[in-house]
């Protein structure tokens, strides 16, 4: 697949965690295309792969939208996570989700398996403005060989609120 980014570490684009930040997004009719990854006790045994049919089929579409695409993980199950790839277009063959409503942001920066903690403390901030969490995600800015390559692990928590 091409890099359509031009990443520098040929994978993941260098990410700007402040515009994600404790902002607030409005999403009307946001497209996703969708797939899962399978887990087991919340570890992916299979994401990379999915990521890169799923990256391939944005680029055979033309669907890449102009900034890098934001990916959501609902890791809501013990056995699977769902992601949610940002398209600019419907792509074929591709399962889709289309997401809108009020979103909270906040990004974190550590380890994978601080993800759990990182939930709570999103939950609770969300709790702290008023408002009721109705679903979180992960965004993960970076996969591991590009944390590594940027010594930062941005994880952008997401909620629906």
């Amino acid at each position: 697949m091409e890099n359509p980014y031009n990443a520098e570490t040929g994978c993941c684009p260098r990410f700007d965690p402040h515009p994600w930040d404790h902002s607030e997004r409005i999403w009307q009719d946001k497209l996703f295309i969708t797939d899962h990854v399978k887990c087991v006790g919340h570890i992916p045994l299979n994401f990379g792969p999915v990521i890169a049919r799923m990256m391939n089929a944005l680029v055979r579409a033309g669907a890449m939208p102009p900034e890098p695409p934001i990916m959501l993980c609902d890791e809501s199950s013990f056995w699977h996570t769902d992601i949610y790839l940002e398209a600019a277009k419907q792509t074929p063959d591709s399962q889709t989700a289309i997401l809108s409503g009020r979103f909270l942001t906040k990004v974190f920066d550590g380890p994978y398996r601080d993800v759990k903690k990182f939930y709570n403390q999103m939950a609770d901030y969300v709790k702290s403005k008023g408002l009721t969490p109705e679903k979180l995600y992960a965004y993960y800015a970076y996969c591991p060989k590009c944390a590594k390559h940027y010594g930062k692990n941005y994880i952008v928590m997401v909620a629906r609120a």
